[in-house]
């Protein structure tokens, strides 16, 4: 049985989110929290809230074993695109691109 979370147009690029996603892949999901708790990259803070809410979807099927669960897919789709301008000299301006994302993490039993 797969239970999925979703979280989208996160504020974070998803290049820098998929270095962390590709180290959690295909993790049990205890060893995969352990694992973000301790990371210091901003993206861990955040997949690991999407690793909860799709623990917390999956609980709520009385079938599932939530111990025997694991990462079975996770990837991260870029969103919406903030367009900023940042001021230059001699009155010129260059914009900025500020990246969100959208995080799919899908578990499933082993």
């Amino acid at each position: 049985m797969e239970a999925r979370a979703i979280g989208r147009g996160i504020r974070i690029s998803p290049q820098k989110a998929r270095l962390v996603a590709d180290i959690v892949r295909g993790m049990n999901v205890d060893k995969a929290i352990n694992m973000l708790n301790f990371m210091p990259k901003k993206g861990a803070r955040i997949l690991r809230k999407v690793v909860d809410s799709a623990i917390a979807n999956a609980t709520q099927n009385d079938k599932v074993d939530v111990d025997t669960l694991y990462i079975k897919k996770i990837f991260i789709d870029g969103g919406p695109s903030l367009k900023r301008i940042m001021p230059r000299a001699q009155g010129r301006a260059t914009g900025i691109i500020k990246r969100t994302s959208h995080i799919t993490v899908i578990l499933d039993e082993q």
